[in-house]
């Protein structure tokens, strides 16, 4: 016999090379399914244990004491030294002659006239 492999134990040999690669790719893929399902319901639980947002902003000035303006809650520039405030918060600053933003218009929401 000659010392050369049968072609029908080439065939053999490369099918489990073949079923090796498979393996380990799919366990890779298994690996990358189970990191993102991981990561999906870490997601969701951060969602779930996020605050409701405010209704109602006031936005301070450098001194802490010094209000600013009060904004609505979905407001798109309440600016950066901004603090959650309740209804009666922001009517309280309103009716303490803090400016109401000119964007969101929190005095018309709140019903605030003068």
């Amino acid at each position: 016999m000659s010392d050369q492999p049968s072609r029908l134990e080439l065939l053999r040999f490369a099918r489990r090379v073949v079923q090796q690669q498979a393996t380990a790719a799919l366990q890779q893929l298994d690996g990358w399914i189970e990191e993102e399902e991981r990561r999906q319901a870490e997601r969701l639980r951060a969602e779930e244990r996020r605050p409701p947002p405010a209704e109602w902003w006031i936005e301070r000035g450098l001194n802490k004491d010094n209000l600013v303006a009060v904004h609505r809650g979905d407001c798109w520039d309440p600016g950066k030294r901004r603090v959650p405030a309740t209804r009666q918060q922001a009517v309280d600053a309103l009716r303490q002659q803090v400016t109401a933003c000119s964007r969101c218009r929190p005095d018309s929401a709140l019903g605030f006239l003068e």
